[in-house]
């Protein structure tokens, strides 16, 4: 089937992720480097600011969830987060220590936190069961697309303006330049429509309204998420092994463009096979990446690895909100997606603060023998569970 079966907000939230993510992406793969090169912080500085930035993001993305359910409206949470992400570029332009990054970056991902779920929820609002696998494959897709975009930017800006020696006050600048695409990315929520809720929804206060499904969910994924570092550590790890900075952006475009390839198809063949299984191969995956970064000393290598991390992202980033998309009932669709967010995002924050000081503390390879271990048991978890239940 084409994605042109899918509803049409589907394709305008696409549009929104797409250029948010021109803007977010120009600068992910920077601003460990900005951090670290221009500002002097630690890694273990590196792996606060992104650990606080993301569970922020996380626990807001729980509560704006469940009342974006009570009140049955998806779209006020999605404008005033999109446009909070796209105030908070600008700041860090201005910074002159890590601590202004961090109230930047904690505004910025205090967005997401209130419209992620909200967003995951209107499309699975807006799509039928039966195709919901390929809705938010599409809108990955989309998402990616940007990010693929953004990177190819900030590399081509390096590589022609970078070469006056001035790479700090140009490293500064795409912090601006990033605020303009944001912006367009606003503009087009103005063009979403909100689906008809029927009415408003009960206060949900336990957990049994959600289901055993679900949980089983929560505690796999969670396993996994446990060892789920940022990816800032990545890029760091990349620059240790002798990539330049626009080679460490050249192995960031591999990631975005696998995933951006890979997430529509996966999304499709997710609505015809157990999305379980196919959560099981991506963290697989992402265990096997993680193995190859630790052992890794070769600069082709760090591209491959790159590539095979775009792979583990198609296969579980969509795939899994989907599943639990289908799993809930219809009233608390952006709970369960935001609470969802909210534990894994918490576990993925003390991660990142292990990782940070087993960086500095032990080794650089340790975090990713961590974050390998935890994966390959969560993906033995999805290989032997089976929790699919469709709702309307």
């Amino acid at each position: 089937m084409s994605h042109s079966r899918l509803p049409a907000d589907v394709k305008r939230l696409g549009w929104v992720s797409f250029f948010t993510d021109i803007s977010s992406e120009m600068l992910y793969a920077i601003t460990p480097i900005f951090l670290t090169s221009v500002l002097g912080a630690s890694a273990g500085i590196v792996g606060l600011i992104e650990g606080v930035a993301e569970a922020t993001a996380s626990i807001l993305k729980g509560l704006s969830g469940w009342y974006s359910d009570r009140i049955r409206n998806r779209k006020r949470f999605i404008l005033a987060g999109y446009s909070l992400s796209a105030l908070a570029k600008p700041l860090i332009a201005m910074a002159t220590g890590w601590l202004f990054v961090l109230v930047a970056r904690f505004l910025d991902r205090f967005g997401k936190g209130i419209r992620s779920s909200a967003r995951d929820a209107l499309i699975a609002d807006a799509t039928p069961p039966e195709l919901r696998g390929r809705a938010f494959g599409l809108h990955r897709a989309m998402d990616t697309a940007g990010a693929l975009l953004g990177v190819a930017i900030s590399l081509v800006l390096l590589q022609t303006l970078g070469e006056s020696g001035k790479q700090q006050i140009l490293l500064r600048n795409l912090y601006w330049i990033a605020f303009f695409p944001a912006l367009i990315g606003v503009a087009f929520i103005f063009f979403v429509r909100e689906p008809h809720a029927g009415g408003t929804a009960k206060l949900i206060t336990h957990g049994k309204k959600l289901g055993k499904h679900y949980w089983m969910i929560v505690a796999v994924a969670g396993v996994a998420y446990l060892g789920f570092s940022s990816d800032a550590f990545l890029i760091l790890k990349a620059k240790d092994i002798g990539l330049t900075l626009p080679q460490v952006l050249l192995a960031y475009i591999a990631y975005n463009a696998v995933f951006t390839l890979a997430a529509y198809p996966v999304g499709k063949i997710s609505d015809k096979l157990r999305k379980e299984t196919l959560l099981a191969a991506g963290l697989g995956i992402y265990g096997a990446v993680y193995l190859g970064f630790a052992a890794a000393e070769s600069r082709p290598l760090v591209f491959l690895l790159f590539a095979c991390y775009g792979l583990y992202a198609a296969l579980t980033e969509g795939v899994v909100r989907a599943l639990i998309a289908n799993v809930v009932a219809p009233d608390v669709k952006a709970t369960a997606l935001g609470l969802f967010s909210m534990v894994t995002g918490l576990l993925a924050l003390a991660a990142s603060l292990l990782a940070g000081w087993l960086w500095d503390a032990v080794s650089s390879d340790a975090p990713f023998l961590i974050g390998a271990l935890m994966s390959l048991i969560a993906a033995a978890g999805f290989a032997v569970l089976t929790v699919q239940k469709r709702f309307a």
